[in-house]
């Protein structure tokens, strides 16, 4: 008999307890309370899919959704970058390496002694950035881009300009110039064909103005297989963004020595050889020419022109003769190597400073991390608290549906929530007065200390005065 009343107590036990589960929670199947929950549910896995994406986005990675990869693809203003004078790169396998020193000095000069120098580097990497020339005023840098194009073993050219950082040293802001802040369109452009085999067209600058509004160019044409061509001369106006072709001095010489001296130069190799800006004259350029019909070249006199190119004048048929020619542009040269001991210094000093900034990187990811936490927990509380709100209306709706018709239902359930509303803010306005006592009584709690440290600072120090004046009394 005792068998039995312990089986039939423990079959109505396992019956009695859904039922006792039920009238707990008597909204457990229904419909809207588990969209709620299910609701619910989703944002908060939401917010925890943000905060783990926000931890994993501290480490940049290649994996991004489309619309990170459209914000990291927007265009950034290049003016804006912050860039380093580059830095000597010490291989593993090496314990030194010299640091060069630099110094400004003149480009042109001697005069017309600037000259491209690739080399075979321009044949391995098909583009090389040569030597450039800063403006006399330090604001500006122009350099040529050389291109090489395999299929006709031909050579191209563009001039650009580089803004300088006018916020640094004259000798850190050419160090600093940096092809990424480079002005997008060239300044002047060869012909990029390549129709003739091995010829090459390259911009070499001469020289700045004195007032650096404008550069003198010279433009090679030739060909790797017999030599150079013809030079061509260009003037680029800063201030009104155009290029002058100045070849009329080319034609004066021409007409000169075919009209005087009875030489028809087009039957000959000659050129011409530009030297920059006349220093008496800013507004001209002077320009040396020699014919080669021979073992030793042919001078054919001192010419100067107008930067415009409108008219060409003879100077001397002295060669002896040095021309008065300003020299205006920079460029950097190495001018030696810092000492071993120097450098090593440098080492530990940057060691040092690297390790600084890996402590402080971790610091700061470590804060990064804490405040993407905090900032999931005060979200998820702002989801728990409008879960409840919103189920504890639904279940007073559910109350009140099952004692009221439709339309009293509506302004009985419509007063509920304006006495809700009401409890709410009322609720809100106490936190509000509590916190901002709370804070009140910190704020003293701070001007009681910094007021005895007032105090105890003034004993201190006013002993010492009246010591400082009874000496020196």
């Amino acid at each position: 008999m005792d068998k039995r009343l312990l089986v039939l107590s423990l079959i109505l036990c396992c019956c009695f307890k859904p039922l006792v589960s039920c009238a707990k929670n008597p909204f457990e199947k229904d419909t809207r309370a588990r969209e709620l929950k299910y609701q619910y549910q989703v944002l908060k896995d939401d917010e925890k899919y943000k905060m783990e994406g926000k931890i994993l986005n501290l480490t940049p990675s290649g994996y991004m959704t489309v619309e990170e990869y459209e914000n990291l693809s927007e265009y950034k203003d290049k003016n804006n970058l912050q860039l380093d004078i580059p830095k000597i790169q010490t291989p593993s396998d090496f314990k030194y390496i010299p640091h060069p020193t630099y110094r400004i000095v003149k480009y042109n000069d001697p005069p017309g002694a600037a000259e491209l120098r690739l080399g075979k580097r321009l044949y391995l990497n098909r583009l090389v950035n040569a030597q450039g020339i800063v403006s006399p005023d330090y604001t500006k840098l122009v350099y040529p881009a050389v291109y090489y194009y395999s299929d006709s073993a031909s050579v191209a050219c563009d001039l650009f300009e580089i803004p300088l950082d006018t916020a640094d040293t004259n000798l850190n802001r050419i160090l600093k110039a940096n092809v990424a802040k480079r002005l997008p369109d060239p300044i002047l452009s060869t012909d990029k064909s390549i129709d003739n085999y091995a010829a090459f067209r390259t911009l070499t600058p001469v020289d700045f103005s004195s007032d650096g509004t404008k550069l003198l160019i010279k433009e090679k044409i030739g060909s790797r297989e017999d030599g150079i061509w013809q030079t061509s001369l260009f003037v680029y106006d800063f201030n009104n963004k155009v290029d002058y072709d100045v070849d009329e001095i080319r034609d004066a010489i021409v007409y000169f020595w075919k009209e005087y001296m009875d030489v028809n130069l087009d039957d000959n190799r000659w050129d011409i050889y530009p030297l920059g800006f006349e220093k008496d004259d800013p507004e001209r350029i002077i320009v040396q020419a020699f014919a080669y019909t021979g073992e030793k070249p042919i001078f054919l006199g001192t010419w100067s022109v107008d930067y415009q190119g409108n008219q060409s004048r003879l100077i001397s048929f002295d060669k002896n003769v040095e021309p008065s020619v300003s020299i205006n542009g920079y460029k950097v040269i190495k001018d030696g190597v810092e000492s071993f001991d120097a450098v090593e210094k440098l080492e530990e000093l940057e060691k040092r400073e690297t390790k600084q900034m890996r402590k402080d990187y971790k610091q700061a990811r470590k804060e990064a991390v804490n405040q993407i936490k905090d900032e999931y927990s005060f979200a998820v509380k702002g989801l728990n608290q409008d879960y409840k709100d919103e189920y504890r209306d639904y279940r007073k709706l559910r109350a009140l549906s099952g004692a009221t018709e439709n339309v009293e239902l509506q302004e009985a359930y419509k007063k509920y929530l304006i006495d809700q509303l009401n409890k709410d803010i009322n609720k809100s306005e106490k936190q509000m007065i509590k916190l901002q006592k709370e804070i009140e009584k910190t704020d003293s709690k701070l001007e009681k200390l910094y007021e005895e440290n007032g105090q105890s600072s003034k004993s201190k120090t006013l002993p010492n005065v009246q010591n400082e004046d009874t000496a020196k009394g």
